[in-house]
């Protein structure tokens, strides 16, 4: 095993859930070795063209997170070892969100207007396959909702020039099914947001679903409140202390980025670079599953 490839605990948790050979078309590649390449080409960022012989053609590689991202594969494994973590306890429904912008490399742009890829089932569509245009250049973002531990739960892939509060929709995505019998779960305890998400509207919507809200109050929404006198209403519950915990989105947003082909987008296609962080998502849940030592 080498230095970033799945461990045989990681790959003993994946290796069900992958799809297996029609018999049509011939034997596939081993699903393990094709894996590692793409994490290689994840780790290092560098070119499909430069993965290592020892992982096989690099075309191979490519194909299956192709695949795998019309089906629905790597959805279904990350949602997979969520529903093990939360059927142990170990998932904490205190989410953060936040956002953060990601340089696209001149390669990324060009994609077909048509043609783009969909996962399965997907509820977003990569319009325009998610590139912004700046006065730093081509850039997309990435809308992300963590746990209390700071593991990815449910990402957004938009335009750089996108706002946050419209994406926190992102939450609407979240549904983790019981290991057992059971609905599953759409509905984290509290939400942790910084002041970009503070809306009246978002904390009505919130409030109407349940789900305790902890975002500090924007200047502007506090004067326009006080100029309303009292027919404003009283500020809203704020709890410094619970805020601080936000920062774990943060600290996800680190270890996504140590992905050096997260850190910069080279993909052109908005459904592939979703697919590679929700692969990167799938490797920070194994490493701090208990079950993956």
């Amino acid at each position: 095993m080498g230095r970033g490839e799945l461990t045989d605990a990681a790959w003993a948790r994946i290796e069900p859930l992958l799809p297996v050979a029609t018999g049509r078309g011939g034997r596939w590649r081993d699903h393990r070795q094709v894996i590692n390449a793409i994490l290689w080409r994840l780790r290092t960022g560098a070119p499909w063209r430069e993965v290592p012989v020892k992982y096989g053609p690099w075309k191979t590689a490519h194909e299956r997170l192709r695949l795998w991202t019309a089906d629905g594969t790597w959805d279904k494994i990350l949602s997979h070892v969520i529903v093990k973590d939360d059927a142990v306890g170990v998932v904490e429904w205190t989410f953060s969100v936040d956002s953060t912008h990601v340089r696209a490399h001149q390669h990324a742009a060009g994609g077909r207007k048509k043609g783009a890829a969909r996962p399965r089932g997907s509820r977003t569509s990569p319009s325009g396959e998610a590139l912004g245009r700046s006065r730093g250049g081509l850039t997309s973002k990435i809308h992300l909702a963590t746990d209390g531990r700071g593991l990815p739960m449910s990402v957004i892939l938009t335009p750089g020039q996108s706002g946050d509060n419209p994406q926190l929709l992102l939450l609407e995505q979240v549904n983790v099914h019981r290991d057992g019998p059971g609905r599953p779960r759409k509905r984290p305890d509290r939400v942790l947001a910084d002041k970009a998400y503070s809306s009246p509207a978002t904390r009505r919507a919130l409030r109407a679903r349940g789900i305790a809200f902890t975002s500090p109050e924007k200047a502007d929404h506090a004067a326009h409140r006080l100029r309303r006198g009292t027919r404003g209403g009283r500020p809203p519950a704020f709890d410094a202390q619970t805020y601080k915990g936000r920062n774990v989105v943060e600290r996800c947003f680190n270890r996504l980025k140590q992905f050096r082909a997260l850190a910069t987008r080279y993909t052109k296609r908005a459904a592939y670079y979703r697919s590679e962080l929700t692969i990167a998502a799938i490797i920070l849940w194994l490493r701090d599953s208990p079950d993956t030592p």
